[in-house]
C-alpha cells in the first residue's frame, strides 16, 4: 500500500510537471547530477549482475557438489566426511534480554542436535543473571554428552576480550584438526538447517579461512527501524552475493560467521582479535574498540585465504535499538558501523590489489569515493536553485524518486517482500549516511559500544584533546568546503578571471 501510494505521488509529480524544467540555462546542473548518477548506478548494476551470477550459476554448483559428497558418505560409498567432526560455538553476549538470549541459544542447541556431531557451546558472559539462564537452559533440554558448555565470565571491558578469551578457551580444548568454529552474538538466531549446509563448505574450498551467511532482522519495537534493519540486511545480501563471485567479503560479521579451527585458534588471530590498532597520520596510533569482525576479515587477507558467502542460509537478528527514536537509533548505530569500516579499509587498500583482488580493492576505493559522491546531488542543485531557479528542486524530487524506486524494485531479486519506505529510507541512507561517513572519517578516534557504554579516545590532556578536536572540525570543514567550491566552480556559478586588473600598481 505504501509503495503504491509512492507510485502514485511520483506520476503526479511527473504529469504536473512545468515545462521550465528543461531550461537549458540550467542543464549545467542536469548534466553534473547525470554523470554522477550514471557512475553509481552502473557501478550499482554491476553488484547486480555479478549478484545475479553468483547465486544463479555459480554457488548452486557448489551446493550441488557439497549435497553429492554428503549423500556419498552417508550410503558409505567411502570418501571422507564433508562435515567437520567437531563444532565449537562461540557466544557472546552482555545485558541482552532474556527472552532473546533464551530464543539464541535454544536455536543453536536445537541445530546441535540436528548436525549430531560432538560440539562445545563456549558462553562468554559478564553477568551471574546470564550464566544462571543458560545453565538452566542446558539442564532443561537434557541434551546427550556429546553437546557441552564452557562458561567464560570477564568484566564489562568490550567485546573484544571477550572474544579473545572465549577462542583461547577453545584452543585449549585442544579440538580436532579439522573442526569448525562458530562465532555469534547473543541475538543471532540461528534458522533450521545452518550447520549441515555451512560446515560442508570448508572441505570444498581448500583455502577457506571463513564463512559467514544472508542476515535477516526482527527488531524490537517500530516500524520504521524495522524497515531500516530489513531494507539493509537485504542491500548486504546482494553486495556479498557480488563479492562472493571472487572468494573474497567486505566483512565477516560477528553476527555469525564460521572459522576454520586453524585460523581460529592461530596465536596471532587471537591477538589480533584482543588487541588491534591503526597508526593515523595525524592522530597518532588509535586503538581499536569495536570491529573485531574487521579484524578477523583483514587477517584473513593478509594471509590469502578464501571467504565464502552462503546466500541460501538465513541467519535472524534480535535488534534492539540503541536509542529512543529512529534518527538518534539509527545514527548511533552507522556511526559505529561506518567507523569500523573506515578504520579497517585503510589498511586492506594498502595490501594492494594483488594480495586483496582487483574486485574488493576497487570496492574499498569505491567505499571512500560513496563519502562524497552522495552529496554531489544536493549540493548542485542547492546552488542550482538559489542561482538559477527554484524549479531545479522539483526536477531533483523527481529524479531522487524515480531512481530510489528503482533500486529498491532491483532488491525483488533477492527478497520476496519490499517495504513501501524502502526508496526513501534508501536515500536517507545515502546522503546523511554519507555526512556521517565524512564525520567520522575525520575523527577515527571516537569509539563506542552503545549496548555497553564503553567509549575509548587515546588518553589525552584536555588542552591536547582540545587541539585534536579543533584541527579534526577544520580538516573536515575544510574538505567540505571545498566540496561546495568546486561544484560551483564546475557548474559555471563560480568563474576564474580571464584578466586580473591590479588597478594602482602600474
Amino acid at each position: 500500500m505504501i509503495l503504491a501510494f509512492y507510485v502514485l505521488v511520483l506520476l503526479a509529480l511527473a504529469a504536473n510537471a512545468p515545462l521550465s524544467v528543461w531550461d537549458p540555462a540550467a542543464r549545467e546542473f542536469l548534466v553534473i547530477l547525470g554523470m554522477v548518477g550514471a557512475w553509481r548506478y552502473s557501478w550499482n548494476l554491476v553488484h547486480f549482475g555479478r549478484a545475479l551470477v553468483y547465486r544463479r550459476l555459480v554457488f548452486p554448483r557448489w551446493r550441488a557438489a557439497v549435497d553429492r559428497l554428503v549423500a556419498a558418505h552417508a550410503a558409505g560409498e567411502g570418501g571422507p566426511d564433508p562435515c567437520p567432526s567437531e563444532v565449537y560455538c562461540v557466544v557472546t553476549s552482555y545485558r541482552i534480554q532474556a527472552e532473546t538470549t533464551a530464543a539464541c541459544y535454544q536455536a543453536l542447541l536445537d541445530e546441535l542436535l540436528r548436525y549430531g556431531r560432538p560440539a562445545v557451546v563456549v558462553a562468554s558472559i559478564v553477568e551471574m543473571a546470564d550464566e544462571r539462564l543458560i545453565k538452566r537452559l542446558f539442564q532443561t533440554r537434557r541434551l546427550p554428552p556429546h553437546i557441552r558448555l564452557a562458561l567464560v565470565r570477564l568484566p564489562p571491558a568490550g567485546k573484544r576480550l571477550a572474544l579473545a578469551t572465549a577462542l583461547r578457551t577453545v584452543s585449549r580444548l585442544r579440538p580436532a584438526s579439522d573442526a569448525a568454529v562458530l562465532v555469534m552474538d547473543g541475538d543471532a538466531v540461528l534458522t533450521p538447517g545452518t550447520l549441515e549446509r555451512s560446515l560442508p563448505l570448508l572441505s570444498l574450498v581448500p583455502r577457506l579461512g571463513g564463512l559467514t551467511t544472508d542476515e535477516d532482522a526482527v527488531v524490537a519495537n517500530g516500524p520504521l527501524l524495522t524497515a531500516w534493519h530489513r531494507l539493509r540486511f537485504a542491500q548486504r545480501h546482494m553486495l556479498m552475493s557480488s563479492l562472493g563471485l571472487s572468494k573474497r567479503l567486505l566483512t565477516l560479521t560477528g553476527r555469525m560467521s564460521v572459522f576454520r579451527v586453524e585460523v581460529a585458534t592461530a596465536p596471532a588471530f587471537i591477538a589480533m582479535v584482543a588487541e588491534d590498532e591503526l597508526d593515523h597520520w595525524r592522530l597518532g596510533r588509535i586503538p581499536l574498540l569495536t570491529g573485531e569482525d574487521k579484524s578477523t576479515w583483514l587477517w584473513l587477507l593478509e594471509r590469502g585465504y578464501e571467504m565464502v558467502y552462503v546466500p541460501d542460509v538465513r541467519i535472524l537478528t534480535i535488534e534492539h535499538p540503541p536509542a529512543r527514536g529512529f534518527v538518534n537509533a539509527s545514527t548511533q548505530l552507522m556511526l559505529r558501523w561506518f567507523g569500523n569500516m573506515l578504520r579497517a579499509s585503510g589498511r586492506a587498500i594498502a595490501l594492494g590489489p594483488r594480495r586483496v583482488g582487483l574486485f574488493l580493492w576497487w570496492c574499498l576505493i569505491d567505499q571512500r569515493v560513496s563519502i562524497w559522491t552522495p552529496l554531489i546531488g544536493p549540493i548542485v542543485i542547492l546552488i542550482g536553485s538559489v542561482s538559477y531557479s527554484p524549479i531545479l528542486l522539483y526536477v531533483y524530487v523527481m529524479w531522487v524518486m524515480l531512481t530510489r524506486l528503482v533500486q529498491t524494485l532491483g532488491l525483488l531479486s533477492v527478497r520476496d517482500h519490499l517495504d513501501g519506505r524502502w526508496p526513501l529510507l534508501i536515500y536517507y541512507n545515502q546522503v546523511y549516511g554519507a555526512l556521517l561517513k565524512s564525520f567520522i572519517l575525520f575523527r577515527l578516534d571516537r569509539q563506542r559500544w552503545t549496548r555497553q557504554q564503553i567509549t575509548l579516545r587515546p588518553a589525552l590532556d584536555p588542552h591536547a584533546a582540545r587541539w585534536r578536536d579543533i584541527g579534526s572540525a577544520y580538516v573536515h570543514g575544510l574538505a567540505l568546503v571545498s566540496l561546495v567550491c568546486g561544484l560551483a566552480f564546475v557548474s559555471g556559478v563560480l568563474t576564474v578571471p580571464r584578466v586580473v586588473t591590479l588597478a594602482g600598481l602600474f
